[in-house]
């Protein structure tokens, strides 16, 4: 079809100005293929771990390494997780773990469980160790389904199929040790030179002493020490030295004492306290809700929406306590809220505060003041914070 001069003048028109494009900028120089970093085996204390569940993908959850004195370039590197998976750090060894659980055709499927062992400088795996009977508890992350004991020589991974039970891993030997049934029980907190503790449905906890081989040594119950009904605990713990904090849905504090073969639950009455302008009232929430710092300082991470079934919702305010004098020091206002909540081990310790869908501020953990903020850019959907010790 021709178009009249008329026609094509008009056209034109409509078009606007005709832009003169200027040259193509000069090609960018080749990058080497592969390009790898590496990281300091040692890991400053401004660094953490954030376990990220990454929902949009959740068959791809990763662990990611991250400076939060560096909001220009906070993410350090990237560890793969498959699904539901979690992760232990052990700076003195320079490896990560992770524990994850893997199907042939990604979603489906055989299925293999393994302990993933990397290197902290690389970030590359340097050996797995493979879980049997395909039972790893697969769930949102906490804490207390994979911890170490026996001196981070071994590692505890909890089961559920939907029986409880722990499989104990020797990471040295990099071979499974056994597996020990826990029925009604469930989180592992690390008691004594060579055991674990554990909180059971009926209020009671379990301490279980291993032997040389990772069998039963010794156990013993102790029975209320949870008020399920009325004050049950957060299950996430803040440590100070061998002594486990928790904080109740209800705003109590209790610790355990540890150290031992057996844990002893303190004869204290701690309370995050009360405050007004709470709809309807400030109760504790969140994922990780509880942190210690160096001095044994508690921050509790505070909702004032609080209410029966809030205790995930997260919260607007950290309230500090100290558990020595009993008394509250401190709220800490935040600017975002949080769902979880750490402390680093720094000189000048900061409050990390993270919310679900991943922005991450870093405030100063004595004064509550802003001091970074790294946005959404370090992880998209990060639950459980590991501060570098």
């Amino acid at each position: 079809m021709r178009l009249s001069t008329s026609a094509l003048a008009l056209l034109l028109s409509a078009a606007g100005p005709i832009t003169a494009f200027a040259a193509p900028a000069a090609p960018l120089p080749e990058e080497p293929i592969p390009s790898q970093a590496t990281l300091p085996a040692d890991y400053p204390q401004s660094w953490v771990l954030m376990q990220d569940i990454n929902f949009n993908s959740i068959v791809d959850g990763r662990t990611v390494v991250v400076d939060t004195a560096n909001p220009a370039q906070p993410l350090k590197g990237i560890l793969r997780t498959a699904q539901f998976g979690n992760t232990l750090f052990a700076p003195a060894r320079h490896e990560i773990y992770t524990a994850e659980t893997f199907y042939s055709r990604l979603n489906r499927g055989e299925r293999t469980d393994v302990i993933t062992v990397w290197d902290t400088a690389t970030l590359q795996p340097k050996g797995e160790i493979v879980l049997p009977g395909g039972k790893r508890q697969q769930s949102v992350t906490y804490f207390g389904t994979f911890q170490f004991t026996n001196g981070q020589k071994w590692a505890l991974v909890s089961n559920f199929t939907p029986a409880q039970s722990i499989t104990v891993v020797d990471l040295d030997g990099r071979k499974v040790l056994g597996e020990i049934d826990l029925p009604g029980c469930s989180h592992i907190y690390p008691t004594g030179e060579r055991g674990f503790t554990t909180f059971c449905a009926d209020g009671s906890l379990t301490s279980i002493q291993l032997d040389a081989k990772g069998a039963v040594a010794s156990s013993k119950t102790i029975a209320n020490v949870q008020d399920i009904d009325n004050q049950a605990q957060f299950q996430n713990a803040a440590w100070v030295g061998k002594t486990a904090w928790f904080v109740t849905y209800h705003g109590q504090i209790k610790g355990y004492d540890l150290s031992g073969p057996v844990a002893v639950p303190l004869k204290t009455k701690l309370s995050v306290g009360t405050a007004e302008g709470g709809a309807p009232e400030w109760r504790p929430g969140g994922w990780q809700v509880i942190a210690a710092d160096p001095k044994g300082l508690l921050y509790v991470l505070m909702s004032p929406q609080g209410k029966e079934g809030s205790h995930k919702e997260g919260g607007s305010e950290v309230w500090v306590v100290d558990p020595a004098s009993g008394q509250r020091t401190q709220r800490i206002a935040l600017p975002n809220g949080a769902t979880s909540i750490a402390i680093t081990r720094e000189a000048v310790p900061h409050l990390i505060a993270v919310r679900m869908d991943g922005p991450v501020d870093v405030l100063d953990a004595a004064t509550g003041k802003l001091v970074n903020s790294l946005g959404s850019r370090v992880a998209f959907n990060p639950t459980v914070v590991i501060p570098v010790p």
